[in-house]
């Protein structure tokens, strides 16, 4: 599936995660879509069903396609904020870095309720840089609607990303506000999620972005105050050690999604996506502590996983999946 106008061609994050001290290697480009994602064998990932406890979950291999284990992987659940993960792809290709805008009471209506916000002021002057920072390290909700306003609006925005995701075939995913607040009808999956992070890490940029651990922003009455990623697995905090290996991507979190996140890690020449939805253990960083079971799972068998044929089933005892 073509989408080369939507990612960088310049497939794969090449030595740009210096915070990670790992690079990625270049993505094949037949490797960004759904359509070129294998299915695994379930046997070897039983216990991963037992101990965790998040309705959905998925840990895929980035450059070879392979899912590797999978629980509900086409279960359509709210996203929260891993959601950004679309508009990223999306719109993030669209505007030079050093491109600066000045914000209009416009491009900050509409936001919801209690939403994640970077703290970007009415007639402040912002970089596109400083507005992706926004997005990837505070999940600003704010960030995302002045892109969104520079991009043609919140329905334009949303409409493109509903035909990224076709494109990309994501096919369970309703995009209906792009930060990813909730929303009636507002649904995404596991699957859809890794199929989008996994498309953003072909372009330098949302690599760049999204494994940045603190950078500095804009503050009010001038200079600039230091922005801390939110992602704890990311940064190592609130009791989360930072995870080895890790290099991105989001996290997120509503009343109505519960704690989502996607990570992405690597370790001996293999690039791991680990999507985790809505865990239910109630444990202090369950949504954290899961993504890295998956990922340690992921890492200790990526190497004997063998494709196996397309069932069709999407419950707890088939891993059904096909990149």
């Amino acid at each position: 599936m073509a989408f080369d106008a939507l990612v960088s061609k310049k497939a794969g994050a090449l030595a740009l995660i210096a915070a990670a001290g790992v690079s990625l290697t270049p993505i094949p480009a037949d490797a960004r879509s759904a359509a070129s994602l294998a299915r695994q064998p379930a046997a070897s990932s039983r216990h991963l069903r037992r101990e965790l406890s998040a309705v959905a979950w998925l840990v895929a291999d980035v450059n070879s396609g392979k899912v590797l284990a999978s629980k509900n992987p086409h279960r359509k659940l709210a996203p929260a904020s891993t959601l950004k993960t679309l508009f990223a792809v999306t719109v993030l290709p669209k505007f030079s870095a050093k491109r600066v805008r000045q914000v209009s009471a416009a491009d900050l209506s509409g936001l919801g309720s209690g939403s994640s916000v970077v703290g970007i002021r009415q007639g402040g002057r912002y970089t596109v840089a400083d507005l992706w920072n926004g997005v990837f390290l505070r999940s600003g909700n704010d960030a995302v609607h002045v892109l969104a306003a520079m991009n043609g609006g919140w329905s334009t925005t949303a409409r493109e990303m509903q035909q990224t995701a076709r494109r990309l075939g994501a096919r369970d995913t309703s995009v209906k506000s792009p930060d990813g607040y909730d929303a009636p009808g507002q649904v995404s999956s596991a699957f859809d999620l890794t199929v989008f992070a996994r498309a953003g890490l072909a372009n330098e940029d949302f690599a760049r972005y999204c494994s940045t651990t603190r950078a500095a922003f804009p503050a009010a009455g001038g200079g600039t105050a230091q922005l801390e990623n939110t992602n704890r697995i990311l940064v190592g905090s609130h009791g989360m050690a930072r995870y080895p290996g890790i290099i991105g991507v989001k996290n997120g979190y509503t009343s109505k999604a519960g704690n989502t996140l996607i990570a992405a890690a690597r370790r001996n020449g293999h690039t791991l996506i680990a999507t985790v939805l809505n865990p239910r253990s109630g444990e202090a960083n369950g949504v954290y502590k899961e993504a890295g079971q998956l990922l340690d799972w992921g890492f200790e068998h990526v190497a004997h996983s063998e494709p196996v044929g397309r069932s069709g089933r999407d419950d707890e005892e088939e891993e059904e999946a096909d990149f």
